[in-house]
C-alpha cells in the first residue's frame, strides 16, 4: 500500500509537471489555426470584384459573401451606422487607390465570419506585397493618456476638412462597443503615406471593452499587425504573421489583455526601423499625455513569440533578429504563461527605467519559457544584466529557460497549410536555472 502511494504521488507529480509545462504558449485541445487561418496568402487567387465601397457609409448596410467587394480610397463608416458583414465575404483592398476602411466613432462592423468561413480583407495582385492597400481602423469613445482627444486625419492627406471628425477618437465610455472582428484575416496592409509614415494592418483607437476582438490574423503587414491607442478591450486567438512592422504595439493608456495569442517573425522580413513581436509604450512624447489618467497596462497570457531562423547565430552576426519585447517608460506589462522563442535577447527595458524594486514590479514575467534566445532581459544600451537575471531568475517567478531547436519546441513547424505551434514540452526538460542547456530525451 505505501508503494503504490507513493507511486501515485510521483505519477500526479510529473503529470502536473508536464501539464503545467504544456499550458505555456498558446493552448488549446486542437489546433485552433487548423480551418481558418492561412499561411500562404500570396498562392489564393480571388474571383474579380463585383461591388465597389468608396466615400462614406451613412447607414447601416450589408456586405453579402455572393460579391467580392473593392475597397476603393478612403472609405469611412459614419453617422453611427453599422457595416455588417457575411461570414466568408471577401474584400478587396484597391492597390492604385491604396483603399483603406475606417470605422468612425460612434459607428460598428459586425464582421463576425466562421471558422469554415472567414472574412477575409486582401491584395488582388498577381504578386501580393506588404503595403498593396491601406488597412483597418477602427475608432471608439473609449479614454486614452492623451490631452483631449485624438485624430488619426494624418492618415488622409487629402481629406475634407469637413469629414475631419470621422477621424477623431477617444471619450470615457471604457465600456463601449465598436462591433464584432471575430474570424478575420486581413492580408498584405500597411500602406504608405508620404511624410507620415505607413498604415497598419489594424488600428484600434479607444475602443471599448464591449468590443469582441477575436481569431483575426494580420498576415505580411508593411508596418504593424496590430496598434492599440487607449481604449480598454480584450484580444484572444489573435495572430501576427510576418509584419514587417511590430506585431503588437500599444500606446497611450491601452488598458489591454491579450490572451492565447501569436506572433510568428521573419528575420529577413522587416522595416528600416526596429520591429518587435510586442511595443509596450506610455506615450511617444511625455508632454502629449496627462499622468492623471491611466497609463499603458498590458496583461499578456499564453502567447507564443517566435522567430523563424535556420541559422539564428548567423541571423543574429548579420543584425537581423531582435529583441522580442520592448517596454517603455511608465509603462506595465504583466506576461504569463507565454513562450519567447529566438530572439536577440527576449526583452529590453527602456534606458529610461529604473532598476529598483517599484519599477519591476509593474513589469512581470512568471511562468514564462524563454527558448533559444541570445539572452533573456536586459536594459536598453547596457550589457550587465546580473540584476534582471537576479530578479528573474527567482525560484518564485517559475520561469523557464531552455536552448532547443524549432523542431523540438513546437509540434508541426513544417507544416505548410496546417502548422501547429503549440509547445511540444513533453519531449523537453527544461530548467529554471538561466542559460540551462537543453536535453532531449
Amino acid at each position: 500500500m505505501k508503494n503504490f502511494t507513493k507511486m501515485l504521488w510521483i505519477f500526479l507529480l510529473v503529470f502536473g509537471n508536464i501539464y503545467s509545462q504544456q499550458e505555456k504558449g498558446i493552448v488549446g485541445a486542437d489546433n485552433w489555426l487548423s480551418n481558418w487561418a492561412e499561411f500562404k496568402p500570396n498562392s489564393k487567387d480571388y474571383d474579380e470584384p463585383t461591388q465597389i465601397l468608396t466615400g462614406n457609409i451613412t447607414e447601416n448596410t450589408k456586405l453579402y459573401k455572393r460579391d467580392v467587394y473593392l475597397l476603393l480610397g478612403n472609405v469611412f463608416v459614419t453617422n453611427n451606422a453599422t457595416l455588417s458583414i457575411e461570414p466568408g465575404t471577401v474584400i478587396i483592398g484597391d492597390f492604385d487607390s491604396k483603399g483603406s476602411l475606417t470605422i468612425s466613432r460612434g459607428s460598428k462592423i459586425i464582421a463576425d465570419g466562421l471558422e469554415t468561413d472567414p472574412i477575409i480583407f486582401t491584395s488582388k495582385r498577381s504578386v501580393k506585397r506588404a503595403g498593396d492597400w491601406g488597412g483597418i481602423i477602427i475608432l471608439g469613445d473609449a479614454p486614452t493618456s492623451k490631452f483631449g482627444n485624438g485624430s488619426v486625419a494624418s492618415f488622409y492627406p487629402r481629406l475634407d476638412p469637413s469629414s475631419y471628425k470621422n477621424a477623431n477618437y477617444g471619450g470615457d465610455s471604457i465600456s463601449s462597443s465598436s462591433g464584432i472582428l471575430k474570424y478575420v484575416r486581413i492580408e498584405y496592409a500597411g500602406k504608405r503615406i508620404k511624410n507620415v509614415g505607413f498604415f497598419n494592418g489594424l488600428l484600434l483607437a479607444s475602443v471599448g471593452r464591449k468590443t469582441v476582438l477575436e481569431n483575426i490574423m494580420v498576415s505580411h503587414a508593411a508596418e504593424d499587425s496590430f496598434e492599440i491607442w487607449g481604449g480598454e478591450l480584450n484580444l484572444n486567438k489573435v495572430v501576427s504573421y510576418r509584419a514587417n512592422g511590430n506585431d503588437f504595439k500599444f500606446n497611450y493608456g491601452a488598458q489591454c489583455n491579450v490572451t492565447n495569442s501569436l506572433a510568428i517573425r521573419s528575420p529577413y522580413v522587416s522595416s528600416s526601423e526596429r520591429a518587435r513581436c510586442m511595443q509596450i509604450m506610455a506615450y511617444n512624447n511625455k508632454q502629449e499625455v496627462d499622468f492623471t489618467k491611466k497609463g499603458t497596462n498590458v496583461i499578456a497570457k499564453n502567447l507564443t513569440l517566435l522567430n523563424l531562423s535556420e541559422d539564428l547565430e548567423g541571423d543574429i552576426k548579420k543584425g537581423l533578429v531582435n529583441e522580442a519585447v520592448y517596454i517603455g517608460e511608465n509603462a506595465k506589462l504583466d506576461m504569463n504563461k507565454s513562450v519567447v522563442s529566438g530572439f536577440n535577447p527576449a526583452v529590453i527595458l527602456e534606458d529610461k527605467i529604473r532598476i529598483n524594486q517599484e519599477s519591476l514590479e509593474k513589469i512581470k514575467f512568471t511562468d514564462m519559457y524563454f527558448n533559444n534566445c541570445n539572452g533573456n532581459i536586459f536594459v536598453e544600451n547596457n550589457t550587465n544584466n546580473e540584476d534582471l537575471e537576479n530578479w528573474y531568475g527567482n525560484s518564485a517567478f517559475f520561469n523557464v529557460y531552455s536552448k532547443g531547436s524549432n523542431a523540438e519546441t513546437f509540434i508541426d513547424l513544417k507544416n505548410e497549410k496546417r502548422p501547429d505551434y503549440r509547445l511540444r514540452i513533453n519531449k523537453i526538460i527544461a530548467s529554471n536555472e538561466v542559460d540551462s542547456d537543453l536535453r532531449v530525451d
